[in-house]
């Protein structure tokens, strides 16, 4: 099947689940910012976890499709349309030749999910197919989607129609406030214990300023004990760091690989998806938990 892009959006691009082993060498893992409408996508369609989808932000494209196939739409509500008429999210849509499928902009959430079955051809660069902006490499050329590109997906065999499992169903964050979980660290010790106490009671608001490398908030300062350089280390995905402002910010899938301010804490890796669905101006309350709490609480 061929899928033709009408209208790209302001920012279209290919996404898996990512490009790991190779930030030694300064290369970022890219990939989906909310893995949870990912998985359930790929799900829905019987792909494997890991095929290429697009991830769309803010506004949706438009495109038209070339042969049948099937698609699944997860994530932020972009009152899609499949040839004028509105259609579901969240299930398995049947896409014949000429359909054109439309979004609009988001009116919950911020990214959604476009997964097709048999998933993108496109080539793997290190190991993924999702797009590094950049770098400029993986994806559809290195770049997003623009006006006029044609992708192409995998035939689908009965092999590549076995889905893992179907995982919990996927519903857009509700609301303008959002509680994220964090583990303290690992450089806490270089805030005031009336800094932590700000980060953990204070509110924080998501600003326009925030992009797929990290979520800058603004609200009340952060007190350092002596400043918040230190001698640069490894960032990993939803490390807070906080620059000599005292503002922090949440960085994500496109993160650099090191960095020399400190990191207050680290949002636990089942809230990623949350934050990537959070739109300028949520507010956002962090609460500190452990590894061990946090399983506790889960059983």
């Amino acid at each position: 099947m061929k899928m033709k892009i009408l209208s790209a959006g302001p920012l279209t691009t290919i996404q898996d689940k990512g490009r790991f082993g190779y930030m030694r060498y300064g290369i970022t893992t890219s990939g989906v910012l909310d893995d949870k409408a990912y998985a359930y996508g790929n799900a829905l369609l019987g792909n494997q976890s890991d095929e290429a989808c697009l991830e769309m932000t803010v506004k949706g494209a438009a495109i038209s499709f070339e042969g049948s196939g099937a698609v699944a739409i997860v994530g932020a509500d972009m009152l899609p349309k499949m040839n004028g008429n509105p259609i579901s999210a969240n299930i398995r849509i049947e896409v014949k030749d000429g359909d054109l499928l439309e979004f609009g902009f988001a009116t919950k959430g911020l990214r959604t999910y476009l997964c097709v079955e048999g998933g993108i051809d496109v080539p793997l660069v290190y190991g993924s197919r999702s797009t590094n902006l950049k770098c400029g490499f993986g994806g559809f050329r290195g770049r997003k989607l623009a006006d006029g590109d044609v992708l192409v997906t995998y035939p689908v065999t009965e092999y590549r129609r076995r889905a893992e499992f179907l995982p919990e169903e996927y519903h857009v964050p509700e609301g303008e406030d959002m509680t994220v979980h964090v583990v303290l660290g690992p450089q806490d010790n270089m805030f005031t214990a009336k800094g932590i106490q700000t980060f953990l009671c204070a509110t924080y608001k998501v600003t326009p300023e925030s992009d797929r490398m990290g979520i800058r908030l603004l609200g009340e300062p952060l007190e350092g004990v002596n400043g918040m350089d230190i001698i640069s280390d490894a960032i990993p995905l939803g490390s807070i760091q906080v620059s000599a402002s005292g503002q922090p910010i949440i960085l994500l899938a496109d993160r650099q690989t090191t960095g020399g301010y400190a990191k207050i804490a680290t949002v636990i890796s089942t809230d990623i998806w949350k934050l990537a669905q959070a739109r300028p101006g949520t507010r956002l309350h962090f609460e500190a938990v452990t590894v061990r709490n946090w399983k506790e609480r889960r059983r």
